[in-house]
C-alpha cells in the first residue's frame, strides 16, 4: 500500500513538473510574440521617419545639390539600418535556435 503511495505521489510531481513546463513554455511564447510585435512596430515606425524625413528635404529644400546630397545621406542611413536589422535578425535567429536546441 505505502509502494503504492509513492507511485501516485511520483506521478503527481511528474504531472505538476510537465505543467509548470507547460506554463514556461506558454510564457516565453508570448515573449517572444510581444518582442517580435514590438520589433516590428519599431521597424515600421523608423521606415515612417525615413520616408517623412525624405518628403521634407523634397519639399523644404530648394536647391538641388543640397537636396540630392541630403536623399543620399538618408539612402544611407536606410541602407546602414537595413543590414543592422539582417545582421540583429540572424542573432536572434541564432539564440533562438541555440536555447530551443538546449530545451531539447
Amino acid at each position: 500500500m505505502e509502494n503504492q503511495n509513492n507511485s501516485w505521489d511520483s506521478i503527481s510531481d511528474d504531472i505538476s513538473e510537465v505543467t509548470k513546463k507547460i506554463k514556461d513554455r506558454v510564457s516565453q511564447e508570448n515573449l517572444v510574440d510581444d518582442l517580435k510585435d514590438s520589433f516590428k512596430s519599431t521597424i515600421e515606425t523608423s521606415s515612417e521617419i525615413l520616408k517623412n524625413l525624405i518628403k521634407a528635404i523634397d519639399e523644404t529644400v530648394k536647391d538641388e545639390d543640397i537636396k540630392s546630397e541630403s536623399k543620399e545621406v538618408v539612402k544611407k542611413i536606410t541602407n546602414e539600418l537595413g543590414v543592422a536589422l539582417d545582421s540583429t535578425k540572424s542573432k536572434i535567429s541564432t539564440i533562438f535556435n541555440d536555447a530551443t536546441d538546449e530545451e531539447e
